[in-house]
């Protein structure tokens, strides 16, 4: 620590940080463009200037910025001379000699950075009589606008872009006043962080185009703290609603995971919750093909509990893409034994595996945060930007993290940027990545093996057997793996925090048994290692704790006539099983009950469907792959807009129809007597109740504001609809208000927040106030509860071993390959995603196309015992021969380790000379 003097009070800071990150984190509103605290120092923007001094007599100091001097003790300053304020001021105005001033119409408006650096600066006047230089903008793809003309030049959207994210279509271009930001020629951003361009861009230069085209300004938009559904990584996110509809999803920081980041997959997957289509009423059909007759809520619950009611056996069919709530309320409705967690069970086995090793491989499972301070990285059996893409983001700033260890040794402080990076050149610390095809990270990889789903296990147990040599040896292995997995061990074995990355994506319960040992070899070595497993969906590790049979199991009792009534929780079957399965065991039942936020083809098969609500409209608990339980909270009620709508979370409509069911007299259900309920019948899962404070928390007697309190037009939004102004929502299962009233300061530390704003910030950059430090964690910590930590155990190695893979003749191994836009389902339904996504093709290596002869672009077909698939031929020099790559999301009868036939589509054959 560090006591440095700040207008004549002395203050402890850390002396590791820069000036101006110490400024800001005692609370001072010290402006600035260029620096960010997840990126450091340049001194670009020399908005920052603040006066030092040499000493206690000295009474003329220098103007310094604050972002290039380290906080060293003894330190004087001021940021209230009146030079330092003057000069910032002159800063601001020759910023913005060529900005438009057209604050009116930007899509920033009230949300940006430059107008509060402004603001604090008093800069108030424009004297600037010329002609302005003008730029033409760019189409940069479905998510990001462009207005060069906003540009001040401070450089942070390519620091952001190339330097931590790894993107490389985004650059400078130009010198002196004349500098462009953008692509070398019009197009789409390639990076899966594009989005975040939108808060790292201090002015309106990037924008969120979705958000554009339906704009509405921050402070008329309704928020709410809620979790990202569209992986199981768990980012914080603050949606925004206005008339019923989701206008955009802004990061919410969390200080362990996302903190100031999102990937374009959470940002912009939205879209499914406006989606015209939706159903918002019950609707009841007698058959199959019939049109639905809309009911109102008494009805479809009498109804649906008739027909249960006259069942001989009721099955239920959870979600991991649902609530843990409204999964066990489900369980609850049918018991135990019928319960399904609507997994497959090739998936469901791998979790079962996942959630032992967190437990018994002696290493913990480490945070996004913690992560970054892994110095040796091993990937087995993913590719994480595709299947996981903050992990991803946080693997490459782990290896990148180097540069900060060799500037550290000469004592350069971490926060200088250019020095670090200059110093560093392509220094790194080892990543090893096995998987079949190319991945986000190759480019920062020590060594890269394409390698068949057995093969890669096999490598896996030789590492861990080149670790500790009482792990068992893998036979037959071939020289160049056997070298790879020497030169892997001993790089873990070197490292301080060695990490080992795999997960269920090619659905290879070797893999995972390859990955327990490595991590059960680097704890018996006392390494200080972690083990991150990843998990598909957003509550997939909730729901596997949860408990329960799985898919396949269910359908088979309905097709062998055991039980003949269903109810479905927020599931598409035919997303899962292949559709002839999914028939069969629909077709047998006598019942059944979706309940679901989307039109799905499960739907259309539903003699009772029950509209739930999505992630927006309602509340429940995940479980992210860190085995950290987190709560979202309900954005905005439904009904209010549109008052024809009978959309409820399904936990409630699964409780009210289990009380028709009984015949008890309707009561009341909250959010929490559900949760507690749900922790008391499974112990493991005992830790939600304190993942977030319950309906009754107050701050200063005062619930939470989830409007900003300049929110306008409250009484003109149903004006269409009836001139009598209704009473706000009233919420009893979370501590918000829809409103304005309440509480929305930062002075009272809270874990919860839905938007974040303190006087004079009103972007994104707000969140500093929020926090214990910038770039920390807030200040009354980071919201959610760990449940899976490392347990005592004397579980030993796996030995179950795989063969080598060999190739077939006339056949090929799927290999499904995890895409982050379209290899959703949720996500998939958004339209800026449905265009982001690239055409899909199947996947092959040279030898392999040239073998059946077919070139790249043409039509290739895939055939398996149960689908069929006609897709363009993409070709990969380093895929394994015999193995062929599918995306994920194409099709659900498709797995990794089927085996498949292919040929030329024939049109293709006869277009051949």
């Amino acid at each position: 620590m560090a006591t440095i003097h700040v207008d004549g009070q002395a203050y402890e800071v850390d002396e590791t940080d820069n000036l101006l990150q110490a400024c800001l984190s005692l609370g001072f509103d010290l402006p600035y463009f260029c620096w960010h605290p997840a990126m450091g120092s340049v001194g670009a923007c020399r908005q920052c200037a603040v006066k030092q001094y040499h000493g206690a007599y000295d009474t003329h100091g220098g103007l310094v910025m604050a972002c290039m001097v380290p906080a060293a003790d003894d330190t004087r300053l001021s940021i209230d001379d009146e030079e330092a304020r003057e000069f910032r001021r002159s800063v601001i105005e020759w910023l913005m000699v060529n900005h438009p001033h057209d604050c009116p119409v930007c899509e920033e408006g009230g949300h940006c950075h430059l107008q509060d650096m402004t603001v604090m600066t008093g800069h108030a006047r424009r004297r600037y009589r010329f002609h302005k230089r003008t730029h033409r903008n760019q189409y940069l793809g479905p998510f990001i606008g462009h207005e060069m003309n906003r540009c001040i030049t401070c450089y942070r959207c390519v620091r952001f872009y190339r330097d931590y994210a790894g993107g490389e279509d985004l650059g400078a271009f130009g010198a002196n006043d004349n500098v462009y930001f953008g692509r070398h020629r019009e197009g789409v951003l390639e990076s899966e962080f594009a989005g975040n361009l939108t808060e790292v861009c201090p002015t309106g230069v990037f924008t969120d185009h979705p958000h554009g085209e339906r704009y509405t300004r921050k402070w008329d938009m309704q928020f709410a703290p809620s979790v990202c559904h569209q992986c199981a990584v768990g980012c914080n996110t603050s949606p925004g609603e206005r008339y019923g509809d989701i206008r955009r999803i802004e990061n919410r920081y969390h200080g362990e995971i996302n903190r100031f980041f999102l990937c374009d997959r959470g940002r912009f997957g939205y879209g499914y919750v406006n989606r015209d289509d939706r159903p918002r009423r019950p609707e009841w059909r007698h058959a199959v093909g019939e049109p639905g007759v809309t009911l109102e809520v008494d009805a479809a619950l009498d109804r649906g509990a008739d027909a249960l009611r006259s069942a001989q056996r009721v099955l239920g069919i959870g979600s991991p893409r649902a609530s843990l709530e409204s999964n066990h309320q489900l369980r609850e409705l049918v018991g135990e034994d019928n319960f399904s967690t609507g997994i497959v069970e090739r998936e469901q086995a791998c979790l079962a595996r996942m959630t032992r090793l967190n437990r018994v491989s002696g290493l913990a499972t480490p945070t996004l945060r913690e992560v970054e301070a892994h110095d040796a990285i091993l990937v087995l059996g993913e590719d994480p930007i595709q299947s996981a893409a903050l992990l991803g983001l946080a693997l490459r700033q782990a290896v990148l993290a180097r540069r900060e260890a060799l500037a550290e040794a000469r004592d350069i402080p971490a926060w200088h940027a250019n020095a670090v990076m200059t110093l560093a050149q392509d220094a790194r610390y080892p990543l090893f990545i096995a998987y079949p095809a190319a991945t986000g990270l190759d480019g920062i990889a020590e060594r890269c093996l394409r390698l068949a789903p057995d093969d890669i296990a096999r490598l896996g147990f030789a590492v861990a057997h080149a670790i500790d040599d009482t792990a068992p040896a893998v036979d037959g292995l071939d020289d160049v793996t056997r070298e790879a997995a020497g030169r892997i061990a001993e790089a873990l074995l070197a490292a301080q925090r060695p990490l080992v990355v795999s997960g269920g994506s090619l659905e290879s319960p070797a893999i995972l048994d390859a990955a327990g040992n490595i991590a059960r070899a680097l704890a018996g070595r006392k390494r200080r290692g972690g083990l991150t497993l990843v998990r598909r969906e957003a509550n997939s590790t909730g729901v596997e704790m949860l408990g329960g049979r799985p898919l396949e199991w269910a359908l088979d009792k309905l097709a062998h006539g055991t039980a003949d009534a269903l109810v479905v929780l927020e599931n598409d079957l035919y997303q899962r099983l292949p559709r002839e399965r999914v028939d069969r065991a629909l077709d047998a039942a006598a019942v059944v009950v979706v309940l679901d936020h989307q039109r799905t083809a499960t739907w259309e098969r539903a003699h009772l469907g029950l509209p739930a609500a999505s992630f927006a409209e309602g509340d429940g608990t995940l479980v992210s792959l860190e085995g950290r339980a987190q709560r979202f909270f309900q954005v905005y009620e439904p009904r209010y807009h549109r008052p024809e709508a009978r959309i409820h979370e399904s936990w409630r409509w699964l409780h009210a129809l289990d009380t028709c069911l009984a015949r008890h007299e309707a009561r009341d259900v909250t959010l929490d007597m559900v949760t507690r309920d749900c922790a008391r019948c499974h112990p493991g899962l005992a830790g939600i109740v304190d993942a977030a404070p319950g309906a009754d928390y107050r701050v200063r007697g005062l619930k939470l504001a989830r409007d900003p309190h300049r929110y306008s037009g409250r009484t003109a939004m149903r004006a269409h609809l009836d001139v009598s102004e209704p009473r706000p929502p009233q919420d009893p299962d979370s501590p918000f208000a829809f409103s304005m009233e309440g509480y929305y300061g930062f002075d009272r530390p809270r874990r919860e927040v839905a938007f974040a704003w303190a006087p004079g910030w009103n972007s994104p950059q707000a969140w500093n106030k929020f926090t214990d430090e910038v770039g920390g964690h807030l200040r009354a910590g980071d919201p959610g509860v760990r449940l899976l930590e490392p347990e005592p155990s004397d579980a030993g190695y796996s030995d179950a071993i795989p063969p080598g893979f060999v190739p077939r003749d006339g056949e090929w191994r799927v290999v499904v390959l995890a895409r982050l836009f379209g290899g959703e389902e949720t996500s998939s339904r958004a339209a800026p995603i449905e265009a982001r996504a690239a055409a899909p093709t199947l996947v092959l290596a040279e030898e392999d196309a040239r073998r059946l002869g077919v070139a790249e672009g043409e039509s290739l077909v895939l055939e398996t015992t149960h689908a069929r698939l006609v897709l363009p031929l993409g070709v990969e020099s380093t895929l394994p021969s015999g193995v062929v790559g599918v995306p994920a999301g194409l099709d659900p009868t498709l797995a990794s380790g089927d085996w498949a036939q292919l040929s030329a589509a024939a049109a293709d054959r006869e277009d051949r000379p």
